[in-house]
């Protein structure tokens, strides 16, 4: 099967104006979509940050495809080589050792090695899990969690994608958008994931805010589907909205780490907020 990109859904006429935030190393606190295409230029001129928890031109986009691949058809939501991104132009990358090595090993995208040094790292996936995967298309971190989790676990993938290709059997691709999604239909989790990441359209401020929207998402469905002392990891591009993320993901954790893996691209913005210990939901 030949590796396809991820997508999600976010509309964006604009972002946040000013220089971002470099990559952050790790530490330690105890990535649907589609972009307007046209955007780019009103992104550019935007004057003023967009309000928290807004798209830059109102509300996300609907059915629209989605994508959060790592390499060329992976989770990352890099763009392929030689296309507009946060960080400039893309040149081709002939001797990728990741891409490479997915291909050999049968994952549709580069970035499950992502998720593997995260799992490694903070021992994230067990026998028995149940684990939910936001912007799962094409499918290689929901692979990856089925095997960890065999032979009870079981992962669902959601994605605005329609993926049709088998995955696993103790996995279940659904076809639905996550903006849209009512988390209380979805089933309790011990772990949510998520490697989402918008479309980029060559302005930084308004990708990297983008990319907060869809982290916003994932961490509010996370809220409602994890069970106490359960585990996130999303994706975001580090930006002026970063630490309103870090933030929020505290709030649900008793312990955050920031991880960028050494499968991510080394001139991307993307890291990975890894909440670890979801806290008991507070009673009114």
């Amino acid at each position: 099967m030949m590796p396809s990109r991820r997508r999600s859904a976010v509309r964006a006429a604009g972002g946040p104006k000013g220089r971002p935030s470099p990559p952050a190393k790790e530490t330690s606190a105890g990535s649907s979509r589609s972009v307007s295409a046209n955007a780019a230029n009103a992104a550019a001129g935007s004057t003023g940050k967009p309000t928290s928890g807004q798209p830059a031109s109102g509300k996300p986009a609907k059915g629209k495809s989605v994508t959060g691949s790592g390499k060329p058809g992976g989770k990352s939501g890099e763009p392929k080589a030689k296309a507009p991104t946060a960080g400039g132009p893309r040149t081709s990358r002939p001797n990728d050792h990741f891409g490479a090595k997915a291909k050999k090993e049968g994952y549709p995208a580069r970035s499950v090695y992502k998720l593997e040094e995260i799992d490694r790292r903070v021992r994230l996936l067990r026998p028995g899990m149940r684990v939910l995967d936001l912007g799962a298309f094409p499918g290689s971190w929901t692979m990856y969690a089925a095997k960890k989790i065999a032979p009870q676990g079981r992962v669902i993938g959601i994605d605005i994608q329609e993926n049709r290709d088998p995955i696993a059997p103790n996995a279940e691709m659904r076809h639905a958008d996550i903006f849209t999604v009512d988390p209380a239909t979805l089933g309790r989790f011990d772990v949510v994931l998520t490697d989402m990441a918008p479309s980029t359209i060559g302005s930084r401020a308004a990708d990297q805010y983008n990319s907060y929207l869809l982290f916003m998402a994932a961490v509010k469905i996370a809220e409602v589907t994890l069970a106490p002392g359960g585990s996130f990891v999303g994706k975001i591009f580090q930006g002026a909205e970063f630490e309103d993320a870090r933030k929020s993901v505290r709030a649900l954790f008793e312990t955050v780490r920031i991880i960028k893996p050494e499968a991510s691209r080394k001139e991307s913005f993307e890291v990975f907020l890894v909440g670890l210990g979801r806290k008991p939901p507070t009673s009114c």
